[in-house]
């Protein structure tokens, strides 16, 4: 079977864009001028994003951007940086070797992993290796005690896309570029609005979650696995990570989430009624965010947004059995 799926891929910036005041200050942290850099074009990041290996043989992940790349990264990176610096060794995150601010330019140094992203369409043994690591690193990091966002507020303002097409009038050409995209929701948008007002507190919890695992968002190693782009860090409920991925794994051609979710421990531990309304909420998210326009430097996101968005909805259209 021949899968096709948008690519995970942002317009990257060539590594000659880089500041020259960014580039001295990172030469200076490693004590050595660049002697390599490798072009890193997985990921959604507008950016400056490449491996350097520096004249002392030192090695580092350098992600750098600025608002002209796209006004809400720079943002984006202080809030990985505030994050790389609170996660222990059991969140599976590489370590920060560097952060750079000036106020325009956000830079970021890692180190660089041996490893690479899951090959796609998504292979079992891969897929496995991820579903285990999710879980571990659930356990690890619960209860977190930092002062990490709850869940309620590094996502409320983007998971109520029902309760808003209802109630503050998204009008009839919404409604229909709905109906284009997925018309159960269209039947069902009253219903939805109504089971996604829940989800706040079906969320809660005391674990620190990604929040953004994607195969692109995932390095594996010999040994192991890493998550990278802790940019969406915030405490909540458990199984959350679990929940929030599986719908990229479908589109990619993984199994469906039905499939996968309750076979994990995660999931199976999971109050079905709580799942079903955070799940109700993710797929607003990524069918309404799908119908805005690109954001700058990231072409492909809205039709990744829309895919999930489906398989996320098949999901949705299973566990309530409404027609």
């Amino acid at each position: 079977m021949v899968y096709t799926f948008p690519p995970a891929q942002g317009r990257r910036a060539a590594w000659g864009e880089l500041d020259g005041r960014v580039l001295a200050a990172l030469q200076e942290r490693f004590g050595a001028e660049v002697a390599e850099v490798q072009p890193q074009v997985h990921g959604f990041s507008p950016a400056v994003v490449a491996g350097v290996v520096f004249e002392n043989g030192d090695r580092a992940f350098v992600k750098a951007v600025c608002p002209e790349m796209n006004p809400n990264s720079p943002a984006m990176y202080r809030t990985e940086a505030r994050a790389a610096r609170l996660l222990p060794p059991e969140a599976h995150a590489p370590k920060l070797l560097w952060d750079y601010d000036d106020g325009r330019w956000v830079a970021l140094a890692f180190e660089l992993v041996d490893g690479k992203t899951p090959e796609l369409p998504w292979r079992q043994c891969d897929l496995d290796r991820v579903l285990a690591a999710l879980g571990e690193i659930a356990h690890a990091l619960t209860p977190f005690p930092t002062d990490a966002p709850c869940v309620t507020v590094q996502l409320g303002r983007s998971f109520h896309a029902w309760r808003d097409a209802t109630t503050t009038g998204a009008g009839e050409k919404a409604i229909g570029e709905l109906a284009l995209v997925e018309p159960w929701a269209a039947r069902n948008i009253e219903r939805l609005a109504g089971l996604e007002a829940s989800w706040e507190e079906a969320a809660k919890g005391s674990t620190l979650v990604h929040a953004d695992v994607r195969a692109d968002n995932v390095l594996l190693t010999e040994d192991g696995v890493v998550f990278v782009d802790w940019a969406s860090p915030c405490v909540g409920a458990p199984w959350l990570d679990l929940l929030f991925f599986l719908p990229s794994v479908a589109m990619q051609g993984g199994p469906q989430p039905a499939e996968v979710f309750e076979r994990q421990p995660l999931g199976a531990r999971a109050p079905r009624d709580a799942a079903t309304s955070v799940l109700c909420a993710l797929t607003g998210y990524f069918v309404w965010k799908s119908l805005q326009p690109a954001p700058p430097g990231l072409p492909t996101l809205r039709a990744f947004q829309r895919a999930q968005g489906i398989a996320a909805a098949a999901w949705l259209r299973q566990r309530t059995g409404w027609t």
